[in-house]
């Protein structure tokens, strides 16, 4: 089986579990733990660059990160938080589950056009940096977000 398939249906399947844990994650109170841990264990996945195949060039790499950063705006702009019950909440967003399923399919077109002009592993190698330029300014501006919420709610200027 092509490794573009096989990939593209890990990542339906990381994109059904991704909205799976927003839902659950709307019905708890956050924190600013919560926030910051998921790009921090994503990081490890640099690692991959250790492994020649998924060397980037630098092109490859401005690529990859300004379009992650680009596709963050809509998570960023998607993402509330509110106060409840003297706890702070994730708000549901109900156009979130429409943009996580549009860049999933934006990622899965754009990984089967350039399967074809760029090699596999830099290929995979600019998805994780494409994935990663999108989490990292998502959730600094959403621990930015919280920490404003956490001052109202606690009293402090």
């Amino acid at each position: 089986m092509n490794f573009v398939v096989v990939s593209s249906i890990g990542a339906v399947f990381m994109g059904i579990f991704a909205l799976f844990v927003r839902m659950k994650a709307a019905k708890k109170p956050t924190n600013a733990k919560k926030i910051i841990l998921p790009p921090v264990f994503m990081s490890s996945g640099a690692l991959m660059y250790v492994v020649p195949q998924f060397r980037l060039s630098s092109m490859e790499i401005l690529e990859a990160v300004v379009v992650g950063m680009l596709f963050s705006i809509l998570l960023i702009k998607t993402s509330k938080f509110e106060i409840r019950e003297n706890d702070i909440y994730l708000k549901r967003s109900k156009a979130f589950i429409f943009i996580l399923v549009g860049l999933l399919v934006v990622r899965i077109g754009l990984k089967t056009i350039l399967s074809a002009t760029i090699d596999y592993g830099e290929l995979s190698g600019m998805f994780f940096l494409l994935a990663f330029s999108m989490i990292v300014p998502w959730r600094v501006a959403m621990y930015l977000d919280y920490k404003k919420l956490y001052k109202k709610l606690h009293g402090q200027q």
